[in-house]
């Protein structure tokens, strides 16, 4: 348990650094704090039994540790404090659900200027909206399928002999009728597609176009939305260049990155994993924010945003929360409407 004075030296310190980069001496702070240059010394030295600062070497100042930062985040996490700083703002009104899980993890990277990543609802959580079977060339055609999420699928089929247009009309008629409201992630879903009433050219048609669904059911899995590798890369604050390899393997095994980021659905608002406290062994040089979003008796993804330990965590913090917050209330309004 932190004194009152210990506490604002620590926040001082991590704040300083988290600005400047260098380590935090006892004149700057005796300077902001007005007291004496002993007593600062002091605070300083009984924070670092503590493990909450360190410093490079003997003349040097301090500089926050991975403790050091738990501590100063959770004290922002406990204070809400970053609520009162500008909010991020997305503009996802009548967006397509690729469109909104892209336009917000552009506009994440470049308010926090870290890597910013959002997972989507999985493919399975949607429903068939509409189908659309359409006639282009005698011989060629294009299914669409519509999902409850705003997704759109379409492909393009090519027959040996000219499409009945009647035939086509017909199977869009039939299609609708037959999978509209279904779950795409059901497994009765090709199954979806036969009835023992259909004449055989019918039968044998359905079967042509049956592709484009199964195609959906495998594809049921999350996308991953990535911005601002490039600015990490670019990025000053990394202690040892080495630590961006690790971080870079991780982005290119995605399946890895999923399971760490879905460990936050787990969790109740905001989620920050500091040093090595990620599991992962590509993260534990970073710091993660990150927060999940969906619907109210359902998390469908999540929003988070990776960079190194000095890193402006209010900011981070504040967007992460903002940026699920506004995703939150987007999918829920295109659910809605199933």
């Amino acid at each position: 348990m932190l004194t009152d004075r210990q506490e604002l030296v620590l926040r001082r310190v991590v704040e300083e650094y988290l600005e400047g980069g260098v380590p935090v001496g006892s004149k700057l702070l005796a300077a902001e704090v007005q007291w004496g240059p002993s007593t600062i010394r002091n605070e300083l030295a009984q924070l670092e039994e503590q493990g909450l600062l360190a410093h490079p070497h003997t003349s040097a100042g301090r500089v926050p540790t991975e403790a050091g930062y738990r501590h100063f985040v959770d004290q922002l996490l406990a204070a809400r404090t970053v609520d009162s700083a500008p909010r991020l703002s997305l503009s996802l009104v009548r967006r397509e659900l690729d469109e909104a899980m892209q336009m917000t993890t552009e506009t994440l990277s470049q308010v926090t200027n870290l890597l910013a990543i959002v997972t989507a609802p999985p493919i399975e959580t949607s429903t068939i909206r509409h189908v659309e079977v359409l006639l282009l060339q005698a011989q060629l055609l294009m299914v669409v399928v519509i999902t409850s999420t705003g997704g759109v699928t379409k492909r393009l089929f090519t027959f040996s002999e000219p499409v009945d247009p009647g035939l086509a009309d017909w199977a869009a008629s039939y299609l609708n009728e037959r999978l509209v409201g279904f779950g795409l992630g059901a497994r009765m879903l090709h199954q979806r597609l036969h009835d023992p009433s259909l004449s055989g050219s019918e039968s044998e048609f359905i079967d042509a176009l049956a592709p484009v669904f199964t195609d959906l059911e495998d594809a049921a899995t999350e996308s991953l939305y990535v911005e601002g590798a490039s600015r990490l890369l670019r990025d000053d604050r990394w202690e040892d260049a080495s630590d961006l390899n690790a971080l870079m393997d991780m982005l290119e095994r995605r399946v890895t990155l999923l399971e760490v980021l879905r460990a936050a659905l787990t969790d109740r608002g905001v989620v920050v994993r500091i040093g090595t406290e990620n599991l992962a062994v590509g993260l534990r040089s970073t710091a993660l924010v990150a927060a999940a979003y969906g619907l109210p008796q359902r998390k469908l993804g999540t929003v988070s945003v990776i960079g190194p330990l000095r890193m402006d965590y209010g900011r981070a913090i504040r967007s992460v929360r903002d940026a699920a917050a506004q995703l939150s209330s987007f999918v829920a309004e295109v659910y809605d409407e199933r």
